[in-house]
Parts: C-alpha cells; structure tokens; sequence
C-alpha cells in the first residue's frame, strides 16, 4: 500500500495535545473529594450546548461570578445526577457532591499552562523545519484582567509557533460545530494564498491553496476527531498521558525526527472527556 502523502497543514488542538490536559486535574479533584469518577465530565457533557462551560468557550460569557454560580450549578443537577446513577444500576443515588466551582475551574486551567514532554517539542521541531503550514484549533476561555492567567489581548503563549490560530471563545464557535472546521480550513487556504509568492510558499506548494485533504488534525477528544474527518481531515488521535504515540504517527507522516529525548513513561490521565 502506498504512504499518504504528507500533509500541507498540521492543526494542533492546545489542551490535551500541547499543553498537558485538564482532565487529570478533574480526576484528582474527583479523587481528593470524594465524587464518582467520570461524574464532573458527565455533567458538563449533558448540559450541551448550552452550559455554563460551552457558552464560555464560545466567548458568549464572561469568566465572572456569574459564570461560576452557572458551572457550580451544571455540575449539581439532580436529574443528571440520578441519570448518572441510574447508568451505574446505583438507584437511588447518594447525595451530591459538594463542588467548589471556582477551585476546580482553576485547577484545570492551571494545569494546562504546562507544555506536554512529548508534542510541544515535536511542535517546535515542526516550527523549526518550515516544511508546513502549522495551526491550531482550540477551545479556549477569555481571562479577564484581573485573572492570574490574562494575557495581554488574550493571546495565547504558544500563538507564535502557529501560522494560524483559532480560538473558540474569540470566533464564538467551540469544536465539535462542523462550522469551526470549515473556519480552520478557509483560514489556512487564506494564509496560503496570502503567501504563495514567498520563498516558503512557492517551496511548498501553495499555488493551488489548501484543502480539507491536506489537513491533519491532531486532538484528545473523540468527538471532535470525528467531526474532523466529516469535515475530510485526516485525523491523529492524542491518548491521555501518551502523547509519545500521537508523535510517531507524526513522524510517519511528516519524515521528520520529533522525538525531544523524554522518556516514554505514560502519565496519569483520567479515561473521561468533557
């Protein structure tokens, strides 16, 4: 069987794939406090699409008390709850939980301030190489000013590695809507296009711009690597704890050595996805 052709874009998801994911922040809360695994993300999944979480996402609230009132409250539904339970053949459910809302709201975007070992050098050996057009495809959270995490004119650290930056909560749509995908792809044609006449465009074939086969997307969550294949990108699927795995395959497909020397030891990850 012949190899796929190398990909023109590479278009990274942030959480969970460049920087280590929340979802273990979540597990260890879960643990320290006493709550079923797998209960918080259940709770943010069943309140899609219009929680507290996904309308921050997309830019549609602001990160205030409000916000955190509306979480807290998503995350102590009684009716989830006993769905929850009634999944797990345990009825009546126990009591809820107590949550602090804001506590592990923080946590989790605490966590992911760190690079992971293992892609966040492969991604600068990408960037080094000049051989692709990088972006990202993120859901993200603005953080007001007064926030321990705000950056200036919210840009993210790592927004100058990319080419292209998409952020959830700045074009008001948030993964899995098939509309971000078609906004990631008109994106990068148009930077494309854009630069066809540089050196690196002429070099890499910009002339004919960008479509959705020349895309590999590269993300945690499953949902969101489904919807990217219905929108015609190939797909890397990044397992919690080892993103190691996901770096070979991007090895296979760019030619290129990304391994940045960490040991290959996976890391604690929960099994669950908001």
């Amino acid at each position: 069987m012949d190899s796929p052709p190398k990909p023109k874009v590479i278009l990274f998801d942030i959480g969970g794939v460049c920087v280590i994911s929340p979802m273990q922040a979540i597990l260890d809360y879960e643990l320290s406090n006493n709550i079923p695994q797998g209960w918080i993300n259940y709770a943010i999944s069943k309140s899609a699409p219009n929680g507290f979480w996904h309308r921050l996402e997309r830019g549609a609230i602001l990160l205030d008390d409000t916000f955190y009132d509306g979480f807290q409250t998503d995350l102590t539904s009684p009716s989830v709850w006993a769905t929850f339970h009634s999944t797990k053949g345990t009825m009546p459910p126990p009591p809820l939980p107590k949550i602090n809302a804001p506590i592990l709201f923080n946590t989790m975007m605490t966590v992911a301030t760190t690079t992971d070992p293992w892609m966040f050098p492969a991604l600068q050996k990408l960037s080094q190489s000049g051989q692709f057009l990088l972006a990202a495809l993120s859901n993200t959270v603005i953080f007001p000013p007064s926030h321990p995490l705000y950056t200036d004119n919210g840009i993210h650290p790592l927004h100058a590695l990319f080419d292209v930056f998409i952020s959830s909560a700045h074009v008001g749509l948030r993964k899995p809507d098939p509309r971000v995908y078609a906004l990631a792809l008109s994106e990068a044609d148009k930077f494309a296009r854009k630069n066809v006449e540089t050196e690196r465009g002429r070099r890499l074939g910009w002339a004919g711009g960008i479509t959705a086969g020349d895309i590999v997307f590269l993300d945690d969550i499953g949902e969101n690597l489904k919807a990217a294949k219905k929108a015609g990108f190939r797909t890397i699927k990044v397992p919690l704890g080892r993103a190691y795995e996901a770096v070979e395959e991007l090895e296979g497909l760019t030619g290129l050595e990304l391994d940045g020397g960490h040991a290959k030891v996976p890391m604690g990850a929960s099994k669950a996805k908001i």
